[in-house]
């Protein structure tokens, strides 16, 4: 027998117990205990009965699955009905309407006993869909912020990612809708943030709160510690260095000023920096303007070394060139892995396009003075790119430019430093570069433990002030200098610029 939930009431003995289920109740309430289920569980418990709550659909959410008359609950999930009584085959059973949020927007509740309803478990049933009404919507709420965070995160690292590919035209289109002035700069600063992984999270509220959110924040995709933040015209530097002052086992490093089309050279330079703010007492350090090699080299002839070098991409489609030169430029900073999720795309995918540089170039990257020749090229390539095409000059050769007075007082100067150590760290650190940066074909050179050629390598770094064990620009250096004092061959690199009539593939007359 079925009926309309009015004509179904029964009173019972006096309700004195009810202070006690409804204090009960509200406990539910409390941070600690808003879980449906459990709220359900309860309401069985309490009224001695099998309880289920269902969506408008009829797809369960919390409880046993109850056997209900059909008919009625549609009336209740289409509104026809706010409540409704049932009862056969020995059991009493009452459907009630619950408000959900979202798209299933109603929901019945389904409770079943083998005793009539009186006016105790009425009251107790009816305050319950109450508190499972206000739960539900707290939880979506807290879902639906939960996404928007998600989804804000996802947007700044598709910004972040652009940069790192130099397609800031696409960057700023990104951001303005939610950030117009976030990139309406010319120039920026990049810092890493370094904490442990469980305390990333609250670092990255903390660097937003810091900024005023006037700068970039971002989830670093490759090192689950890191908090990359990019600062236009660094106005929230000092504050992000103040910030960071107030966390124990908090590191930071930062950039020196660049163009946003130079965020990947930046980040390079904060990641260079936060090797250094593990050393100091501050745990902060910024990208300091150190002499670098290229500045000793005839810029003229660096110029058109690095024309030359590049001139076999010339070929490719402009699009395509930018996007093989922003990879290998991330790929020899980084290893393929970290670029790959930096860029978001597959490692395989890095490789590749590595790959095909190095076919383009006739270059083996697996020696590491070629990866350096490569990245001083890269290098420089920024600094001509916007250049006007002068008149054609004499071909130039990497020796050339790593021959001269200057450049060779200090590479000396610099290696020099390694002496003062007793282990020959200096032999040490010219076999690993030979051996490819590898521990375990340096130590078989050496005639020594892997373990020790790691630790001799570790040791240079705070000496040279130049982080050695990652590659990057500091490694590049130290590699150059090398070559610069006659401690390393020269690399094979001649920047002929014959590629494009050789018969390549990827020449014009192959395309």
């Amino acid at each position: 027998m079925a009926g309309r939930d009015d004509d179904n009431l029964r009173s019972g003995a006096p309700d004195d117990a009810g202070p006690a289920w409804a204090q009960a109740l509200l406990d539910h309430l409390r941070p600690t205990g808003r879980d449906v289920p459990r709220v359900v569980e309860w309401l069985s418990a309490t009224v001695d009965a099998s309880v289920s709550l269902h969506d408008g659909d009829g797809t369960l959410v919390a409880g046993p699955p109850i056997p209900v008359d059909e008919t009625l609950a549609a009336d209740i999930a289409g509104g026809r009905l706010a409540s409704a009584a049932w009862e056969g085959e020995g059991r009493y059973a009452r459907l009630v309407r619950v408000e959900l949020p979202g798209p299933a927007s109603v929901g019945v509740l389904a409770v079943s006993r083998t005793s009539p309803f009186d006016r105790r478990a009425f009251d107790i049933v009816t305050h319950t869909v109450g508190v499972l009404e206000l739960l539900l919507r707290a939880q979506e709420t807290a879902a639906t912020g939960r996404r928007l965070a998600r989804a804000t995160a996802d947007l700044r690292l598709a910004i972040l990612q652009l940069l790192m590919v130099e397609d800031v035209v696409a960057a700023r289109r990104v951001a303005a809708g939610l950030w117009p002035r976030l990139l309406d700069t010319e120039t920026a600063c990049v810092y890493v943030v370094e904490s442990s992984p469980e305390e990333r999270d609250r670092l990255a509220a903390a660097c937003l709160a810091a900024t005023h959110e006037e700068a970039l924040v971002v989830r670093c995709p490759a090192m689950d510690g890191h908090v990359i933040v990019v600062v236009p015209d660094d106005v929230a530097g000092p504050a992000l260095r103040a910030l960071c002052g107030g966390y124990p086992e908090v590191y930071l490093g930062g950039s020196a000023r660049q163009s946003l089309a130079r965020t990947a050279t930046a980040y390079g330079q904060a990641v260079s920096a936060l090797a250094v703010a593990r050393f100091r007492p501050g745990r902060t350090a910024v990208y300091a303007e150190r002499t670098h090699p290229e500045r000793l080299m005839d810029p003229d002839m660096l110029r058109t070394w690095t024309t030359r070098l590049l001139r076999p991409l010339d070929t490719l489609p402009h699009h395509t060139r930018a996007e093989l030169l922003a990879t290998t430029r991330l790929g020899l900073e980084f290893t393929a892995v970290s670029a790959a999720k930096v860029l978001g795309v597959s490692r395989n995918t890095v490789r590749a396009r590595m790959e095909r540089v190095e076919n383009l170039l006739r270059a083996d990257f697996s020696d590491l003075t070629v990866r350096a020749g490569v990245h001083l090229a890269l290098h420089t390539q920024f600094g001509i790119a916007d250049d006007r095409p002068g008149p054609p000059a004499a071909p130039v050769r990497l020796g050339e430019l790593l021959t001269g007075p200057a450049l060779r007082s200090w590479a000396l100067e610099l290696l020099a430093r390694l002496d003062t150590d007793g282990r020959d760290l200096r032999r040490t650190l010219r076999a690993w570069i030979v051996a490819g940066g590898n521990a375990e074909r340096a130590a078989h050179l050496l005639g020594v433990h892997a373990q020790t050629v790691r630790d001799h390598v570790r040791s240079s770094e705070p000496v040279l002030e130049r982080q050695l064990l990652a590659a990057g620009s500091d490694l590049y250096e130290v590699v150059l200098a090398h070559v610069a004092a006659g401690d390393l061959d020269q690399p094979d690199l001649h920047g002929s610029g014959d590629r494009a009539e050789s018969g390549h593939p990827d020449s014009p007359v192959h395309r």
